[in-house]
């Protein structure tokens, strides 16, 4: 079992930035690929960026040169900066964690990005 808790969501203006962090506890020696997802209002959820244990990264084409996942492996803990945030980035951005084939979320936090 893993557990995912996401914090540093909130408000912020167009064009501004915000960090948001998962901290994963419980079996994490098992845990390979984190994640970011999001789901905006009415709309599904999609993939945001991706990293492997060794440092990997993979990002949705929306985000790409605006956001950064990074992992910090002894913290068990991993970072999405998001930089140039557009009102379309706004939604509930939420942690995933792959563990033996089993995929595993955090509560998910809250991104909005208005004016």
């Amino acid at each position: 079992q893993v557990q995912l808790v996401e914090s540093g969501g909130g408000l912020v203006q167009p064009g501004g930035s915000l960090s948001l962090s998962c901290a994963a506890s419980g079996s994490i020696f098992g845990i390979t690929n984190m994640g970011w997802y999001r789901q905006a209002p009415g709309k599904q959820r999609e993939l945001v960026a991706v990293i492997t244990r060794g440092g990997s990264t993979g990002y949705a084409d929306s985000v790409k040169g605006r956001f950064t996942i990074s992992r910090d492996n002894v913290k068990n803990t991993v970072y999405l900066q998001m930089n140039s945030l557009k009102s379309e980035d706004t939604a509930v951005y939420l942690c995933s964690a792959r563990f033996l084939a089993n995929d595993y979320w955090g509560q998910g936090t809250q991104v909005t990005v208005s004016s």
